[in-house]
């Protein structure tokens, strides 16, 4: 009866605990979300230096400016941004601000679930977590950067040329294209997570340090079935800006799980 009373009462301590780290979270995202939503940013001229200001302004607030500075880095010439039904721009801002909310909220996240599984480990193990930690971030915006500057619009022209070939007039919906550069975006970042995939999996013992150098034959077959997947044109030629850089990270990762490993046998 005691254990059952003891177990009930540490179940409600760990809900309390992830109720309040709920809050924590929740609340500078949905903070930030409406900074998003409702401020804008400008530049004004002090003598020869250009500062920025922020003050409210929904029509024209922080999430539109990235919309529009996505829409000019991004898009072609050609191609005009249109919305087909009303509101469709506005919910395009809300996903904008939900991604900067979470992205800009991300440290705090960070610190809480540190703060909630720290006392459970040891130093050594803290430090390991950490490391990954600023190593997945690395590794995340490098995806991301990739993919903002290289693939996306590098594939959405190709794709728009079948169009101006024939001479069809170019749109592309506004929700339609928020969606696909976020989707786009996330997939590269959590793609080139893949050697610090590997080697979690080696210093987890799942696999040995031989398993990636055997295998590579089938991780190259592996990454181009990806990169079909999850380029949205059958060119051939987006897919291979996807599998080039995977395969590159393969390599680094078989180079790391060597290094790492290499007087290890497991």
């Amino acid at each position: 009866m005691v254990t059952k009373v003891s177990e009930e009462s540490a179940f409600t301590v760990l809900l309390h605990e992830f109720r309040g780290i709920f809050i924590r979270i929740s609340v500078p995202v949905i903070i930030i979300i409406f900074f998003c939503m409702t401020m804008s940013i400008s530049m004004i001229n002090i003598g020869d230096y250009q500062i920025p200001i922020l003050y409210p302004n929904s029509i024209h607030s922080i999430s539109i400016q990235i919309i529009i500075l996505m829409k000019n880095t991004l898009l072609p010439k050609t191609v005009t941004l249109i919305q087909v039904a009303p509101g469709q721009a506005f919910i395009a801002q809300i996903y904008v601000s939900i991604i900067l909310g979470i992205i800009v909220a991300l440290p705090i996240m960070l610190r809480e679930l540190n703060g909630f599984i720290g006392p459970a480990l040891y130093f050594q193990e803290k430090k390991i977590i950490k490391n990954v930690i600023i190593s997945s971030i690395i590794l995340f915006i490098a995806g991301c950067f990739f993919s903002y500057y290289l693939v996306i619009p590098y594939t959405i022209e190709f794709l728009y040329k079948y169009g101006e070939s024939m001479g069809v007039a170019s749109f592309f919906d506004i929700t339609q294209f928020i969606l696909f550069v976020m989707n786009m975006l996330i997939l590269f970042g959590f793609a080139y997570q893949l050697p610090l995939i590997m080697w979690a999996l080696t210093k987890t013992k799942i696999v040995n340090q031989h398993f990636w150098r055997n295998n590579f034959r089938f991780a190259i077959l592996f990454l181009v079935i990806l990169g079909a997947f999850i380029t949205p044109d059958g060119s051939g030629v987006t897919m291979w800006f996807v599998v080039g850089p995977l395969l590159l990270l393969y390599i680094i990762g078989m180079i790391v799980v060597k290094t790492k490993f290499n007087n290890i046998t497991l």
